[in-house]
């Protein structure tokens, strides 16, 4: 048996809501059933860029059918299943309201309560909350679902039962990527708890023994597994970094090293799911549920001012003094002082991870490397950093984000220095949207609004040039400090430079105002960081001499532009 939660073609679950924020502005929604459909849906993942489509001209139904599975499989909108529920005696289509949901008109791929939540959240949080409301009650098998061996389960808590037993046994509260490759995915309740971590812990023990000689006692691992279940070894990883995601996802899993571990905000809250296990009569409870979203020990207002005092007393130890909320405070009031404990602790998390960032710049270059390959880059110690597939603009922003934040002398929190959004583990969740800057970072003594692209040739200059400027003229237009734009891209295409060296922009008035953008490559920005490693204190200084030096022969054609900004940032770095 081998199980995984999500779909292999959405890798990344944040963007889900991506794509249920097309469905519910679109005439699409519960209008997904053909390939016509398929085909304008895979259009609209990819102009709102959720993909890249690499031929436009193809027949691309099968990404829309499959987004629309991994859609459905987690009950954000409506399933069309092959056969009724309760044996077959109902008829094909689920019929929503038939299962209770007024919300619902019982089409096919329809827009789900939870999948509505999830369309229309606005933090990390609140998409979390949606994750977890639809793992708590996802099950394999189930009618989607078929192929499975083994009694229904829920592979969320069977992980929570799993760590729970490592606990209770004082073992490492964490899973490694091995461990869960190997021995929890390929497990199931029908195998035991306990059976499945002496496994785990039997494979820990022998991992320990071939310290020296990890890498060929884990080919012998993987080999013996996947003989076992008749699978390919790389499918092992390959569906456990996939789950990973999905449970990380809820919220209540982070990393620990290549693996996870509880999130220490949310243990108060796993362990309560863990003792509360959903029990459905039928399948059709079992959708009806599914698509509202499992109920939370949270909803019960007892238990939420259990979890929010929680909250509150680990704000208390962190040097943040927070308190209960008075008694008779209602639910709703409740679940909104929640959201604000969770978003602070999550805040201290990132001011840790900033301040951190200065003896990261090995690791940061290495990202770097990985962007710029379109693949993957080894650090000294071994460890192999991989962008994921299609995720090389949002990972370009985030490796720049923590090289500024490496800078060290940010007069803001590093959340107001980023317009993309990052998960709990800090990685990007996407791109920063559109009509925004990427990244505005405010020193002491000036504003520097960074813009990232893997664009090329003269697409780049279309795509880049006038938002660019737009987004350096806005702060330009109002800041008293002086305010530069920085470009970078993996090569800068003339046009770009030609575009960016006019240095100019007209208001609505008419009025003209300069600007000081500068481009440089990937190679250069990350040249001139390692630069600075000894004197980090003295970057800011140096960046903006940089900038001031780079603009002072911005009279050049953009070719020889280019080449001197090349020749300046050699002699600075």
């Amino acid at each position: 048996m081998l199980w995984h939660i999500g779909n292999t073609t959405v890798r990344t679950p944040y963007r889900l809501q991506e794509a249920l924020r097309i469905l519910l502005a679109s005439p699409l929604n519960a209008n997904l059933a053909h390939r016509d459909q398929e085909i304008v849906f895979a259009q609209f993942l990819h102009d709102n860029e959720i993909v890249e489509i690499q031929r436009l001209e193809a027949d691309n139904s099968s990404l829309g059918r499959k987004w629309r599975a991994a859609l459905s499989q987690l009950g954000f909108i409506t399933p069309q299943l092959t056969r009724g529920i309760d044996n077959g005696t109902i008829d094909p289509l689920v019929s929503a309201n038939a299962a209770g949901i007024a919300q619902l008109s019982g089409r096919q791929y329809e827009i789900t309560p939870n999948g509505a939540r999830l369309g229309q959240a606005d933090t990390i949080a609140a998409q979390q909350e949606c994750f977890l409301r639809s793992l708590v009650n996802y099950r394999i098998p189930s009618p989607l679902e078929d192929r499975y061996d083994c009694a229904p389960f829920s592979p969320l808590r069977f992980v929570l039962e799993v760590m729970h037993e490592l606990g209770a046994r004082g073992a490492v509260l964490v899973l490694s990527f091995e461990e869960f490759a190997l021995h929890v995915q390929t497990s199931s309740p029908d195998d035991g708890i306990a059976n499945v971590v002496d496994r785990v812990l039997a494979y820990r023990a022998a991992r320990e023994a071939a310290r020296g000689n990890v890498r060929a006692f884990d080919r012998e691992q993987y080999a013996a597994i996947a003989a076992q279940i008749d699978r390919q070894a790389s499918t092992l990883d390959d569906y456990a970094d996939l789950s990973f995601r999905y449970l990380k996802a809820t919220g209540l899993f982070r990393n620990a090293g290549r693996g996870i571990g509880l999130s220490p905000n949310k243990a108060q809250l796993a362990e309560l799911i863990r003792q509360n296990q959903p029990v459905f009569a039928d399948d059709r409870e079992y959708f009806q549920s599914l698509w509202q979203g499992a109920d939370l020990p949270t909803d019960d207002l007892a238990t939420a001012i259990v979890v929010v005092n929680d909250l509150a007393g680990q704000l208390t130890a962190r040097g943040v003094p927070s308190y209960p909320p008075p008694v008779g405070t209602p639910l709703p009031d409740i679940e909104i002082i929640r959201h604000a404990f969770e978003e602070r602790l999550l805040q201290l998390d990132e001011e840790e991870y900033a301040a951190a960032q200065a003896g990261q710049l090995d690791e940061i270059a290495a990202w770097m490397d990985a962007v710029a390959t379109r693949g993957s880059a080894t650090l000294a110690d071994g460890t192999r950093l991989t962008v994921p597939r299609g995720e090389g603009p949002a990972y370009l922003e985030w490796v720049i984000w923590r090289a500024f934040l490496a800078i060290d002398s940010l007069v803001k929190p590093s959340w107001e220095a980023r317009n993309f959004k990052i998960d709990q583990d800090f990685l990007p969740v996407h791109c920063a949207p559109g009509g925004r800057p990427d990244m505005v970072f405010e020193f002491e003594n000036a504003i520097v609004v960074v813009e990232v692209t893997l664009t090329s040739s003269s697409r780049q200059e279309a795509a880049e040039g006038e938002p660019v400027r737009r987004h350096v003229a806005t702060y330009a237009e109002n800041s008293p400090k002086p305010v530069y734009g920085l470009f970078i891209a993996l090569q800068i295409d003339s046009n770009t430079a030609h575009t960016f060296s006019a240095g100019a922009w007209y208001l609505p008035d008419d009025t003209k105002i300069s600007l000081d953008i500068v481009p440089l490559t990937l190679k250069e920005f990350r040249a001139f960081l390692l630069g600075g490693r000894q004197n980090l204190s003295e970057m800011p200084q140096k960046l903006r001499m940089l900038l001031i030096e780079c603009r002072s022969v911005a009279n050049r054609d953009a070719p020889h532009w280019k080449r001197e900004i090349a020749q300046i940032v050699a002699r600075l770095s």
